[in-house]
């Protein structure tokens, strides 16, 4: 048995940098990972999709050319080229971290599958072959999630997609079928039909985004609809099968059974915890009813010296988070200070277009906590620089303590909304109140600009 002071199990955006700290501070660290570096940001989400969705919005605003007063031919998409732009990009950053990690003295890259066998100890199935046996004072598990496929009947009977499959398409499909209009079913659904794809999106819910408030829910509908995208709410697909070449499914539609057709057929329904291969039955590691590892706020689980970080966690599955866990795990196994996820907001990005970011609350949120709100709202329609760039559609959105004048959250549903949701995220990080963004000077003609008159709808 090999002994280190610590095992990384997973080398993602959290895992990676926790392991390399811990070399840098002169343990002995192995971490373990069973695919590639880097993680599903690098491999098969963050990175791979922008790229891809970047490729689809050039798409878009050539056919929107002639609005802009340009004139240009016929526009193709070879998918070939967007894919392989799509496979560099991915590689050059793989290949980035995982020089990083091997460049680092004390920490072993250990690629195989690690499975638990005591609380301390793992076995590690090495893909070149054979097997190891470990143990560590120290376990930091980073495994991540995949994607999850529902119960439908005849499901693994056709040839369906998942996040991960349709990247690999080398043609454009005639028409798309997107079951779920959660983060990947959105921004998969617009960037194929923005390559020319026919696209139709099954919601099981009332909504799509579900976390998000109706109004916001309700205009992401309204723009998929303005831009040729087929959504169907209330969309239970209870059977699929092949037919003639075609997918078809069978759809109920609160009691009305619909045949849906198609070329292709993504399969949109979240995500699962990798966790069932880790063997943690022979462990007293805790786990939720759906996998997902239960950790306290500072990221232990009920065995000491054990932790998880990450999507692993069921909680927020965002790469930033995956990478500030290991920053709080960083303060707290290597400078022995304490440090909690309590109280840390999460901020957040879906890449469709118009991008949708928000920090904070929502209204309907801080309504069911029972706070005093005040609400500002103002369509993007009223920014200039939105104007400007004839980039109108979406909304701005903010939620006020009524009584401390406190930024509670945020919704920037507008071209590079991403960018304008994080001033505002300072602003909150800062305890600001929102006169102060309300009153700041920002540069003119910018889209932060509207932040002024998104506030003063508060007057």
């Amino acid at each position: 048995m090999d002994h280190y002071d610590a095992i990384i199990i997973g080398a993602g955006q959290g895992g990676g940098p926790i392991a390399g700290k811990l070399a840098q501070a002169g343990q002995k660290v192995a971490l373990v990972e069973r695919k590639h570096v880097g993680g599903t940001c690098v491999n098969e989400g963050c990175t791979p999709t922008k790229t891809m969705v970047a490729s689809a919005r050039v798409a878009y605003l050539a056919r929107r050319a002639a609005d802009y007063g340009v004139q240009v031919g016929d526009i193709s998409v070879d998918m070939g080229v967007v894919r392989q732009r799509k496979r560099d990009i991915v590689e050059m950053f793989r290949s980035g971290s995982e020089s990083g990690i091997t460049s680092k003295d004390g920490l072993d890259l250990i690629m195989g599958e690690a499975s638990f066998t005591g609380d301390k100890t793992l076995n590690v199935t090495l893909n070149e072959g054979g097997s190891r046996t470990l143990s560590a004072d120290t376990i930091i598990i980073n495994t991540g999630q995949r994607p999850n496929i529902p119960p439908i009947d005849g499901l693994d009977s056709v040839d369906y997609l998942d996040s991960t499959s349709i990247m690999e398409l080398g043609e454009v499909p005639d028409k798309l079928v997107v079951i779920g209009g959660g983060y990947i079913g959105l921004e998969f659904g617009q960037m194929f039909r923005r390559f020319g794809a026919e696209v139709t999106l099954l919601q099981r819910g009332a909504s799509v985004a579900k976390h998000e408030d109706d109004d916001i829910s309700n205009t992401i509908v309204d723009i998929f609809r303005d831009d040729g995208i087929e959504v169907v709410l209330h969309a239970d697909a209870t059977s699929v099968r092949q037919d003639d070449g075609e997918i078809v499914l069978s759809v109920d539609v609160q009691g009305e059974v619909r045949e849906v057709r198609g070329s292709h057929l993504l399969v949109a329904t979240g995500r699962t915890p990798n966790t069932d291969a880790l063997n943690l039955s022979s462990t007293s590691i805790e786990v939720d009813r759906r996998g997902y590892i239960v950790t306290s706020a500072d990221l232990r689980t009920n065995v000491p010296g054990v932790y998880a970080i990450g999507d692993v966690r069921g909680e927020a599955a965002f790469t930033h988070i995956s990478y500030d866990d290991a920053r709080l795990l960083e303060k707290i196994l290597i400078d022995g200070q304490q440090a909690t996820t309590t109280g840390r907001l999460v901020p957040y990005t879906m890449f469709i277009d118009p991008q949708l970011a928000r920090v904070g609350l929502s209204e309907q949120e801080a309504r069911e906590r029972g706070l005093p709100i005040r609400v500002a709202k103002m369509p993007m329609t009223s920014a200039a620089r939105a104007i400007e760039i004839d980039e109108t559609r979406g909304l701005m959105k903010a939620i006020v303590h009524a009584d401390t004048e406190r930024i509670l959250g945020c919704v920037i549903f507008g071209h590079e909304g991403g960018e304008v949701m994080s001033v505002v995220q300072v602003a909150m990080m800062a305890n600001l109140p929102y006169t102060a963004l309300r009153d700041g000077v920002f540069a003119h003609p910018t889209l932060t600009e509207s932040l002024n008159n998104l506030f003063a709808t508060l007057d």
